[in-house]
């Protein structure tokens, strides 16, 4: 076991949490951080590039540990990760384009 899927699985026994919950967590956490310190530059963009950079190098790591010990990539767990990670960050950024777009209301 790769030292990245040790962490992960410590994280998921310190918290309680489902490893979906998780990827939810850390996408969300990236997202506002980057709003946060962008302070409505590039407000809607940014960030969801962010979150999908840091979940496309987390799914990196899974392929290379599942290439390792399984032999084969597991692409639909990687698909499915990548929804919980993006899906709400997406959202977000979809309702404050949209609001931007009808004026601030």
């Amino acid at each position: 076991m790769s030292f990245a899927q040790a962490l992960k699985l410590a994280i998921v026994s310190a918290t309680d949490l489902s490893r979906d919950a998780l990827h939810v967590y850390v996408g969300l956490t990236v997202f506002l951080s980057v709003q946060w310190m962008l302070r409505g530059r590039n407000a809607a963009v940014m960030p969801v590039i962010a979150v999908l950079v840091v979940a496309i190098a987390g799914e990196a790591i899974d392929l290379k540990d599942d290439l390792t010990s399984l032999g084969f990539w597991r692409w639909k767990a990687s698909a499915h990760d990548l929804v919980n990670t993006l899906l709400w960050p997406l959202v977000l950024a979809a309702l404050g384009w949209f609001q931007a777009r009808s004026g601030g209301r």
